[in-house]
């Protein structure tokens, strides 16, 4: 990576680009209503490479829990550590609003998001039957969760 990763709030005239990675990225991308509701409800942030999108994540605060809603890496710029960057930045945002804990649930093929979440301090702690549409029926979520520190 030559270019600096920064984060800035996403806007709704940011709808558009956000979902175009979404879609790229997901079998069962978020719409563009599930980013419009939030918009007024969560901490909604975009990643840039340079001037270029490279990401986005969503997490919930609900006084001292976190809810990492999306996490989310362009297809072409996986696996070169952006996750974990967007992933530290939105714990940070957690901890600065007094979040001292945060869960999560991700598809049980999701094996890279497993182990990203794992090397950050996530423990899975639980499953849902079910959880999530996939392409051939439904697929079981892990719950997982991690306690926030300094």
């Amino acid at each position: 990576m030559s270019d600096a990763v920064t984060f800035r709030a996403m806007t709704e005239a940011d709808l558009e680009a956000v979902l175009k990675i979404e879609y790229a990225a997901f079998s069962h991308p978020w719409t563009r209503g599930i980013f419009l509701d939030g918009l007024g409800k969560y901490h909604m942030w975009m990643m840039f490479e340079g001037e270029q999108q490279v990401g986005h994540g969503v997490v919930q605060i609900i006084l001292d829990e976190a809810h990492l809603l999306n996490i989310t890496v362009k297809p072409e710029s996986q696996g070169r550590g952006l996750g974990l960057k967007l992933l530290e930045h939105l714990m940070s945002i957690a901890y600065q609003h007094k979040a001292r804990e945060c869960f999560l649930e991700l598809r049980d093929s999701n094996t890279a998001a497993f182990k990203l979440y794992e090397r950050y301090g996530f423990n899975e702690i639980g499953r849902r039957r079910d959880y999530y549409p996939a392409v051939d029926g439904r697929e079981d979520a892990v719950v997982m969760a991690c306690t926030l520190v300094d």
